[in-house]
């Protein structure tokens, strides 16, 4: 995917999850369609909880030479941090002036600094524009899930 696209995609990731949930109930949107699944409210906390990490990552990226890069337990973070008692939407505020922030920050960025590493603990590399490409499919991919629980929610209603 080309870069501009990337960085446009990921403009818009505040829009797309707004518009994913807009419209749902308190009840849908903490419906769990397992008890080991998350709900559309856990799913919108998490997404943030994971942008504020991968921000930091980002911008580490670009600000220290080839910086050591870490993961967090989505499990444990959704688990111990309280989810079910978070404010969603200061939560999808977050997320919506880091992402705001950081494709501002994208736009001033030479074609060197696209190509930057981070480099995680088991070593592995990844260019900032890597990083980029990640924070888009993670979005992708909690969009479907939400579309997953949401439809699980209406077939249990009918």
């Amino acid at each position: 995917m080309q870069t501009q696209t990337l960085i446009d995609e990921y403009g818009r990731g505040y829009e797309l999850l707004r518009a994913a949930v807009d419209g749902l109930s308190e009840e849908e949107l903490r419906f769990k369609p397992a008890p080991d699944e998350w709900s559309i409210h856990e799913i919108l906390v998490h997404v943030t909880d994971s942008e504020v990490s991968s921000t930091s990552r980002m911008r580490k990226v670009l600000a220290e030479d080839e910086p050591m890069l870490a993961s967090f337990d989505q499990e444990a973070w959704t688990a111990r941090l309280r989810y079910d008692l978070t404010d969603r939407e200061e939560q999808l505020e977050l997320f919506r002036l880091l992402r705001s922030g950081m494709k501002t920050l994208m736009g001033h960025l030479t074609p060197e600094e696209w190509r930057r590493v981070g480099v995680y603990p088991d070593l592995a590399r990844f260019t900032f524009e890597e990083l980029l490409g990640y924070r888009v499919r993670h979005i992708r991919g909690h969009l479907a899930q939400i579309e997953r629980v949401r439809d699980a929610y209406r077939q249990r209603e009918s």
